[in-house]
């Protein structure tokens, strides 16, 4: 349905700052709108986790983790989502996935991921 394309990870010592970026694109968006976007992550050993989710209307929720050190945003125009993050702990450090629902349509779509590694 839906094609996300995520960039922006990489290392980064604890205290530093990652901007993750995320398009959405496929022939489907010519029809359907993209509704809520969202960031995951998923730690070795650990279950994969929501960080922070945006609506089209710009409505936001974070985990309560990644509360006042993350932003959520988004281009609507661009179908493109954004991951603003800044005082990066170890613990932080896990494979970032981008999601997309896409309003009217069954199902979900994720992203192949991007690694954020924060060392101490």
């Amino acid at each position: 349905q839906v094609q996300l394309a995520e960039s922006g990870g990489g290392l980064v010592q604890a205290g530093g700052s990652l901007r993750l970026s995320c398009a959405a694109s496929g022939s489907i968006l010519r029809t359907f709108s993209i509704n809520v976007m969202g960031w995951y992550r998923q730690a070795p050993g650990k279950q994969r986790e929501l960080v922070a989710g945006i609506t089209s209307g710009g409505n936001t929720n974070y985990a309560d983790s990644v509360k006042g050190r993350f932003t959520i945003s988004r281009d609507n125009a661009k179908n493109t989502v954004y991951l603003q993050m800044n005082s990066l702990k170890p613990e932080d450090t896990a494979l970032y996935y981008c999601n997309a629902d896409v309003l009217g349509l069954p199902g979900t779509n994720w992203g192949q991921g991007t690694q954020v590694t924060v060392s101490s």
